[in-house]
């Protein structure tokens, strides 16, 4: 039996003899086909494997070596090519190594950005109008334990004081500051039980120029007024009742009437004495007392606390110190009452001591000012001393301070209360208000809580993760820096709180 081959058949012979044609025209495909073939193959025996077919020669340019001659040659800068413009997620993909151009040199020198390689400096008064979304001077600084957090903020004081500006802390938990204090020439205030120094949250500021005294005296009673609420609500863990604040203002007007008529400042003592005297409460409420006395009762167990209790001999007798404008810093050292589980006594003496500083920040001619909240994660758990906080960071704009509030974690701002609720409003309307967050490196399960807070892209947060020590993400008005901290000889002595571990 004769062997027949197969018939080959092309697989693209239905691209040649497509369906629906008629038979002329597939027969014609075919034969174009077997044409394509024949040539192929006598053009594959023309050339034998191992040697290529020679190289058809390259035509000759058409202009000669010095270019096309004439206009179109685009010499002498007549060349005019349209911009090229993309987004910055494409500028990155074709030229990764770009960092951003900082803030300029007009600051307080903080150290080395580290993408930049180039110096950085820092200040929230120059940058204020200059910067789009820089619309406060306020500091959010945030870090573990142990990673240079406190240093930034005594070497970023301390600078402070070469270009003019005016260091406070109202609160100083460990006595960290004093070093810097006495480094400086400034003046630490040390309060606690058997130390001789005393404050009198009720003193009045001196009267502004331009201010009469009738509307200077309504301002002097509204900030009592703040301050004897935000007391009297730390030590009762919650708001006071219509009947409350009507007995601290009439307990009050009593008070500085009776200290008027024997030309002395009244003292929370007096206070106090009034609450606990219901008899002459109502005496002095009037016909509007509704037995106001009664109600008051609670209110002159809490402030009791201030003239009997563990803060006795601290708020309530006139103070030792005169407040001095002219002193670069002044520290309250309040290390004395830290050492408790319980913070209220730390929180009742910051709020004294804060209003006290309140106659320096309220003067108009007392130039630009820090006001530094150290270890204020202590002081979430109290809304009236947020409230106070609260007031202070709207106004620094026209009061001419910056804020700088020091904590730990971002979380420490949700336990001021649950969401929704008073306490934590205020927190979150304090980090709101702080155009410039400064954040050390976070704990992993920290990393969520400091990311929704802040609103950081996963690179940021995938950063903050790993920084070193000294090394912190700073985000102004929504740009990013990563930034590493150098301190001098000199300070690092001048700030070691490690001392004691070596």
């Amino acid at each position: 039996m004769t062997h027949r081959p197969a018939r080959r058949r092309a697989s693209v012979s239905p691209l040649f003899t497509p369906h629906g044609t008629d038979r002329a025209a597939r027969k014609a495909a075919r034969r174009q086909l077997a044409e394509a073939h024949a040539k192929a193959r006598a053009a594959s025996t023309a050339h034998p494997p191992g040697q290529a077919p020679a190289e058809q020669e390259m035509p000759l340019p058409l202009y000669p070596g010095s270019g096309r001659p004439g206009p179109a040659s685009a010499r002498g800068t007549r060349l005019k090519l349209p911009a090229h413009r993309m987004t910055t997620a494409t500028a990155s993909g074709a030229y990764p190594f770009l960092a951003e151009g900082g803030l300029g040199a007009e600051g307080i020198y903080i150290g080395r950005d580290v993408h930049a390689e180039a110096s950085f400096v820092f200040d929230p008064f120059a940058l204020y109008g200059k910067i789009e979304g820089f619309t406060n001077p306020n500091v959010l600084l945030a870090g573990v334990i142990g990673q240079g957090k406190s240093a930034l903020a005594k070497s970023f004081a301390l600078r402070s004081v070469a270009f003019g500006y005016r260091i406070y802390v109202p609160c100083d938990p460990k006595g960290e500051w004093t070093p810097v204090a006495t480094a400086l020439g400034g003046t630490s205030i040390a309060l606690g039980p058997g130390l001789p120094g005393k404050l009198n949250p009720l003193d009045a500021a001196p009267r502004p120029p331009g201010v009469s005294e009738a509307d200077w005296a309504g301002e002097i009673r509204k900030r009592r007024l703040l301050l004897l609420g935000s007391l009297a609500r730390t030590v009762l863990g919650r708001d006071l009742l219509p009947m409350e604040h009507t007995a601290l203002d009439v307990a009050l007007d009593a008070v500085v009437t009776q200290a008027a008529t024997v030309r002395r400042t009244p003292l929370l003592g007096d206070i106090a004495a009034t609450l606990n005297d219901p008899q002459q409460l109502d005496t002095a409420a009037g016909a509007m007392s509704g037995r106001l006395g009664d109600a008051a009762r609670d209110l002159a167990h809490a402030l009791r606390r201030m003239v009997h209790g563990d803060l006795a001999g601290m708020f309530d007798a006139p103070s030792t110190v005169t407040f001095d404008p002219t002193s670069p810093m002044l520290t309250i050292d309040l290390s004395r009452l830290g050492g408790s589980g319980d913070d209220t006594a730390l929180v009742l003496a910051m709020t004294c001591a804060s209003a006290w500083m309140e106659s320096a920040l309220a003067d108009p001619g007392g130039g630009r000012r820090w006001v530094v909240y150290d270890e204020a994660w202590r002081l979430m758990r109290h809304p009236g001393l947020l409230e106070r906080m609260q007031s202070q960071w709207k106004l620094s704009r026209g009061l001419g301070i910056a804020n700088l509030m020091v904590i730990h974690r971002l979380s420490d701002l949700l336990t001021a209360g649950d969401a929704g609720s008073r306490g934590r409003a205020l927190a979150e309307g304090l980090l709101a208000d702080c155009s410039t967050r400064i954040v050390y490196r976070q704990e992993t399960d920290q990393l969520h809580a400091a990311a929704t807070l802040l609103g950081l892209t996963s690179v940021e947060t995938e950063a903050i993760s790993h920084l070193n020590r000294g090394r912190g993400l700073w985000k102004v008005a929504g740009r990013s820096f990563i930034v590493q901290h150098l301190l001098h000889s000199h300070e690092s002595q001048l700030f070691d709180t490690d001392a004691r571990m070596h």
